[in-house]
């Protein structure tokens, strides 16, 4: 019977720093002993075995290779290491923090509060207590007192309205108001109307009759003597009495502003109706819209029936959307 002898190649992680005198070629960077390890001390290959031992170069216990146990443990250290680094990178977490989806919903995010907490810097309160609350706004250049009514949705400025008169405002050469016809619903306060009108346009600021008195007074006592068209102010029940009070021949908006008109109100069909009255094929819907129940979602798929919608901006910490809307093509619907 014969007996063979297998004898494990020497191409470990046992790394040979020298060129000449050791076992069969064991340097993983080199395969030919008469090429450098990339690694090399600088100890003259040639040198003989003594030489080099005196030089205390070589800690190796073995003779055959006098330069490598140094190199072994590093090396080994080495592997562990990137083990290690192997293992952290696996983590489903470093994975998410790695995908370029994530990359950019992180981003997203960051820039949203950024501008959300550059919108709410607008807001100020007064100083000195005053005979009639107000609260303030700066925007366009101008100081903006609102006056609100608290036992009234309508009469309160909500954050809605300020994404809108930032967007109006950051956005003026796209959107450029100056000289246009501009129509808002649901004006509530006022606020956006104002903004409108000190960009220039020609403004109809609209709500329900309750609401038209504090509309009013803020509309005048922020526009007069500052604005180029004094806005006017008229009564807007959503789909009552539009031919009469809004004929379709004399509509000739070009923006139609609304913001934060729907929620949990019965009149979402006389809503959607009301633009549908309101716009020619040319009217630009700029809409922004806070999400809070199933009821949003609705809407957004009936408005996306007769209309054409783009979403413009998304601030999620707010849960706030802002559109921009055109009329369908007829025949196209």
């Amino acid at each position: 019977m014969e007996i063979y002898m297998y004898s494990e190649p020497q191409t470990s992680m046992h790394t040979c720093r020298c060129t000449d005198g050791c076992a069969p070629p064991a340097c993983p960077f080199s395969l030919n002993r008469k090429e450098s390890c990339p690694l090399n001390t600088g100890i003259p290959a040639s040198l003989p075995y003594n030489q080099r031992r005196r030089s205390g170069s070589c800690q190796d216990p073995n003779p055959r290779c006098l330069d490598s146990w140094p190199l072994c443990s590093v090396y080994l250290s080495s592997f562990q290491e990137m083990i290690k680094k192997t293992s952290m990178y696996s983590h489903p977490l470093i994975h998410h923090l790695m995908d370029p989806e994530a990359h950019k919903e992180i981003r997203e995010n960051y820039d949203d509060k950024q501008v959300v907490t550059e919108i709410m810097a607008r807001c100020f309160t007064p100083t000195l207590i005053t005979t009639t609350s107000w609260e303030g706004f700066h925007f366009v250049g101008h100081e903006i007192r609102i006056t609100e009514a608290m036992d009234c949705y309508g009469a309160v400025v909500w954050p809605s309205a300020l994404v809108l008169c930032y967007f109006l405002e950051t956005n003026a050469k796209q959107y450029n108001m100056i000289d246009k016809n501009v129509i808002e619903i649901g004006a509530g306060t006022g606020l956006v109307s104002i903004v409108a009108s000190l960009l220039g346009a020609h403004v109809t600021a609209t709500d329900l009759p309750e609401l038209l008195g504090n509309l009013q007074y803020n509309i005048s006592r922020n526009t007069k003597m500052k604005s180029k068209h004094l806005p006017q102010v008229k009564e807007l029940s959503w789909g009552v009495a539009l031919d009469k009070n809004f004929p379709r021949s004399s509509n000739n908006f070009d923006y139609i502003l609304a913001a934060d008109v729907v929620y949990a109100h019965p009149f979402l069909e006389e809503l959607l109706v009301t633009f549908d009255h309101l716009c020619k094929e040319t009217t630009i819907i700029i809409w922004v819209m806070k999400f809070r129940l199933e009821k949003e979602n609705k809407f957004v798929d009936r408005f996306k029936e007769l209309f054409d919608l783009e979403e413009i901006s998304s601030f999620p910490s707010l849960d706030i959307k802002l559109y921009k809307a055109m009329k369908k093509n007829r025949r196209s619907a």
